[in-house]
């Protein structure tokens, strides 16, 4: 008898862990973190949260972007396409630069319409917007007028933003923070209107909200990634969570309540920060008691920036991109192999571990086989899936 149950129960177990069709999705897309960051590989910062996930999830170990720049990267995670099929041959977008990905393509929440989901856009985009343009530049209201982006209308909504290709809604900065305009935007539309000449680089000037500092943006992305699980989690449909962050790319600014926490620096307590922010979308998960239905990846949109200061940080023992060769924008492993992690309690163990060469371009037909959505043929041409791999096939 007491066997019977026992079956009865694992059988139970067994229908529960694969009774879910429809998971919510996560992606988590950190800016120039190497994949000898975060503390499970090495890195001399603490990264608890990102250390979760591989604890909780499956790590692999051989996963590359398909550039080892910020733009071209973006725009393959989302299509599923290759990026050298974009019009992009070299290179990155600007803040002011027009959209690189068109209406006729299909992008990961356009996708997911179809099974119902709802969809958000939190972070850095990158990938271009259309903006109108004024008949005559405007003048910053005190202080100079300098750099690119004052030829905007900032009063008009963005054409082809996240919110005409697939998104239902996004709270976002246009591109690198770095990088002018200094703005948010929420639902393709600038928040506040710039007034001043700011920068955030000191060779990119250009219109800023007055006010607005590098330091607070991790902090917005996290209440507005919190804010969305919350009030999506209450609802039937699941969701789709892009979150691209904006760091540890440059300007390396920690908050004030992170500046001094790490052993290595400025960037140290730059990482330990962006691990914060995973651990609050994490936190707000369980929270919600949605975490085990929730299929969250990790990862990083190319490998360490040399300006985080590449030769410093390795006499503190601290290997950005491991022991691999090269950094961001170049051709070797160091600049294109990155951290990926999967978490997904329903159906992918624990603490495992995959050698599978994969590129970001695969994200599109996973979340395609997890969610049972049906792409048409000719969508995401150079993605696979690696849902089998997730799921324990060899």
């Amino acid at each position: 008898m007491n066997r019977l149950f026992a079956l009865l129960l694992l059988s139970t177990l067994a229908t529960a862990r694969a009774a879910s069709p429809h998971p919510n999705i996560i992606v988590i897309l950190a800016d120039d973190m190497g994949i000898g960051e975060v503390s499970h590989n090495g890195g001399k910062a603490p990264t608890p949260h990102i250390d979760r996930l591989a604890a909780e999830g499956m790590r692999f170990t051989d996963a590359h972007t398909s550039s080892s720049v910020c733009t071209p990267t973006r725009y393959a995670l989302l299509t599923g396409r290759y990026n050298w099929r974009s019009p992009l041959k070299n290179g990155v977008l600007g803040g002011t630069s027009p959209c690189l990905i068109t209406h006729g393509e299909t992008i990961l929440p356009k996708m997911l319409e179809t099974p119902g989901y709802r969809s958000m856009v939190v972070g850095k985009w990158h990938l271009g917007l259309g903006w109108s343009k004024l008949a005559e530049p405007a003048k910053a209201e005190s202080g100079p007028t300098k750099g690119a982006g004052w030829q905007i209308d900032f009063t008009r909504r963005v054409t082809g933003g996240p919110c005409d290709l697939g998104f239902d809604e996004d709270f976002l900065f246009p591109a690198s923070l770095d990088m002018a305009p200094y703005v948010y935007l929420r639902d393709d539309k600038v928040i506040e209107l710039p007034t001043i000449t700011n920068h955030f680089h000191p060779n990119r000037h250009g219109p800023a909200v007055k006010g607005m500092e590098p330091e607070q943006c991790l902090g917005d992305f996290a209440r507005e990634a919190r804010a969305f699980i919350g009030r999506e989690a209450r609802n039937s449909d699941p969701f789709f969570l892009y979150l691209p962050l904006t760091s540890p790319h440059t300007p390396i600014s920690p908050s004030k309540e992170w500046q001094g926490k790490s052993s290595i620096g400025k960037y140290g307590d730059f990482l330990m920060e962006t691990d914060w922010v995973v651990g609050e979308v994490l936190a707000e998960l369980d929270k919600n008691g949605v975490s085990e239905n929730t299929l969250l990846i990790f990862t990083s949109d190319n490998g360490c920036s040399p300006a985080a200061g590449i030769p410093n940080l390795e006499k503190k023992g601290h290997f950005p991109c491991g022991k691999l060769r090269g950094h961001k924008a170049d051709i070797y492993e160091g600049g294109h192999r990155v951290p990926f992690l999967v978490r997904w309690p329903e159906r992918v163990d624990a603490g495992t571990t995959s050698d599978r060469t994969l590129c970001q371009t695969d994200i599109f037909a996973t979340v395609a086989d997890a969610t049972g959505a049906k792409p048409v043929e000719s969508t995401a041409p150079d993605s696979f899936s690696f849902l089998p791999t997730l799921e324990g096939e060899t």
